[in-house]
Parts: C-alpha cells; sequence; structure tokens
C-alpha cells in the first residue's frame, strides 16, 4: 500500500495534483479543495502522506500535507456510510484542527454542508468521532465560523484561488481577490481574469 510520496509537483486538475516522482513515475493524488499542499507552485518538491483506496474497477490515492491530516481522513471513512469522497469533502471545510473542532463541538450542521453527505451521515460522524477526535481550544472557538465560509466557496472559485497561487500570488492574496468578484456562476477562467484585475 502506498503511504507516502515525495516528488515534483506537476499540476492541478479535476480535484487532484500529479506528482512526478525521482524514478519518472506521475502519480495522480486526489486533495482536498483546502489542502496546503494547493499553494505548491509546478516544479516545487514537495512530499504526501497517502491513503490508497483500492476497488474492482481501480485505485485511487488521497493525499495530505501531514500525518494529522491523514489521521482524521481514516477516522472520518471508518463511519459507515462515509466512503473517501465524501471523506475528503468534510477534509476541504478546514484544516484538520478546524474540522476536529467542529465535530468536537458536536456541529452536525457544519458537516453537512460538505458536498455528498447528507444531515444523518453528519450526525452518525459526530455521534462516532466526537470522543475520539482530539481537538485544541482554539479549534472549538473558531472552527465552524471559518469552515461555514469555505464551505460555501463554488468549485470555480476555488479552482481561481487555485490558478491564481500558481501564479506567484498567496493564498491570502488569492482568496480576497476571488472574494472581491461579486458575480455568481461564473467559470473559473471568468473568476480569474476578474480577481486580476483586483491584484493589478
Amino acid at each position: 500500500m502506498i503511504r507516502f510520496v515525495r516528488g515534483e509537483y506537476l499540476y492541478y486538475k479535476g480535484g487532484a495534483i500529479v506528482i512526478e516522482t525521482s524514478g519518472g513515475i506521475g502519480f495522480r493524488v486526489f486533495v482536498s479543495d483546502t489542502s496546503s499542499l494547493l499553494t505548491s507552485r509546478e516544479g516545487d518538491e514537495i512530499a504526501v502522506y497517502t491513503y490508497m483506496q483500492v476497488k474492482e474497477d481501480g485505485m485511487a490515492l488521497y493525499g495530505f500535507a501531514d500525518e494529522d491530516g491523514l489521521a482524521l481522513f481514516e477516522q472520518l471513512i471508518s463511519v459507515n456510510g462515509v466512503g473517501p469522497k465524501a471523506g475528503l469533502a468534510i477534509m476541504s471545510l478546514g484544516t484538520p484542527g478546524q474540522i476536529k473542532g467542529i465535530i468536537a463541538s458536536g456541529d452536525a450542521a457544519s458537516i453537512s454542508q460538505a458536498q455528498g453527505v447528507g444531515k444523518k451521515t453528519a450526525e452518525r460522524v459526530i455521534l462516532e468521532l466526537k470522543d475520539k477526535v482530539t481537538a485544541l481550544p482554539e479549534d472549538l472557538t473558531d472552527g465552524g465560523a471559518i469552515s461555514v465560509g469555505i464551505a460555501s466557496i463554488s468549485s470555480e472559485r476555488n479552482e481561481a484561488i487555485v490558478a491564481l497561487t500558481t501564479l506567484g500570488y498567496s493564498k491570502k492574496e488569492a482568496e480576497a481577490a476571488v472574494a472581491s468578484v461579486p458575480d455568481e456562476g461564473l467559470s473559473t477562467e471568468e473568476y480569474v481574469k476578474k480577481s486580476l484585475k483586483f491584484l493589478l
């Protein structure tokens, strides 16, 4: 089982990054929308902790910047009804610490905002993991509020943020620029163009 990949960051597409190892093998690794791995630029060397899903029709890798993120993901998918895709959607609500804070505080409403996660599944996550996650005090105080904001961002806006970071802007600059665009329902390219006007 592949548990760790180190190599050159090539690109991000369709919810996954592609990493080329020193041996010339390219791994496609699915990551959450809020993963710090997405702040990497083309050519950067990155290290990714991975979970490998093996099914009859193929295999898939899910990646995390640290062991803490991987451990939380594995806790999430241990819950009945939460597969890797739903687990990654929950991970997209914020940082691992923020998500732990949401779970520890019993905030099922925030968990249910993750794409593909219904109310019953969210409540099951809280029920099964509330006593298992270790949340720091600051995670409990601001986790829910932050996660709600991130969860409401469309995938096009998220992709625009990633595109801007690859152009050299910091994640904070990219997020502020994309947030400055009032229009909804635009394509990723349109969000990038309008955001660049804000940045220039």
